[in-house]
């Protein structure tokens, strides 16, 4: 199906299951920026990604957002693998943060595959282990790290995410995942700015340390 898609999983499965995701997998492509799962989606099809990365959101009763965790190439979203095995409507956003490759397979597969192959059970236990500490990690730094920190921290994962130190990224973005004001966030990136951990452009911030 598509060279990448060998490239990120085949030395994670089997021949036989890569034979099966080859033959009935769909290739999806998205822009940066673009959703691709929305609140309240009734999940059909479970995402292998290939390529780029995907930012994962929760949604408030207000409209209000927070970052969860980042999805790089060779991930999947438990959140999702959850919302296909529960045939429950899904509770989180997923945008596209850079331009994105899917390769899309049908729900009924995932409990199928969980008893048929070892290599596919044992990478939904590793995806939902990884997820959960992220999702873990998201709440300590939220409950614990003060707003410079956090800010710093989400810049830094932004970074590493999509391997640039150079982000194309406004205050108002920012201050949206974040889940506080475009002033508090236009304040602490000149405090940090002036410890010199970014440096900031006009639309862009470069990270400094990584």
């Amino acid at each position: 199906m598509n060279n990448k898609f060998d490239l990120n999983f085949a030395y994670l499965f089997e021949e036989e299951l890569i034979n099966e995701i080859n033959e009935i997998g769909v290739l999806k492509q998205f822009k940066a920026d673009s959703t691709i799962i929305e609140v309240g989606d009734y999940i059909k099809s479970m995402p292998l990604l290939i390529s780029g990365a995907i930012k994962i959101l929760r949604e408030d009763e207000n409209g209000e957002e927070l970052v969860l965790y980042y999805l790089e190439k060779g991930d999947t979203c438990a959140m999702t693998l959850s919302c296909c095995m529960g045939q429950t409507k899904s509770k989180i956003r997923a945008v596209a943060e850079t331009n994105v490759e899917l390769i899309m397979l049908p729900k009924e597969k995932m409990a199928e595959w969980l008893g048929k192959y070892k290599t596919w059970q044992a990478y939904i236990l590793q995806t939902y282990h990884y997820r959960l500490d992220e999702l873990l990690e998201a709440l300590d730094t939220i409950a614990f790290l003060k707003m410079d920190e956090r800010l710093f921290k989400y810049l830094k994962d932004k970074a590493m995410v999509t391997h640039d130190d150079l982000l194309h990224v406004t205050h108002k973005e920012i201050s949206e995942d974040l889940h506080t004001s475009r002033v508090v966030i236009s304040r602490l990136l000149k405090k940090l700015e002036n410890e010199s951990k970014i440096k900031l452009f006009r639309n862009s911030i470069k990270v400094l340390e990584l």
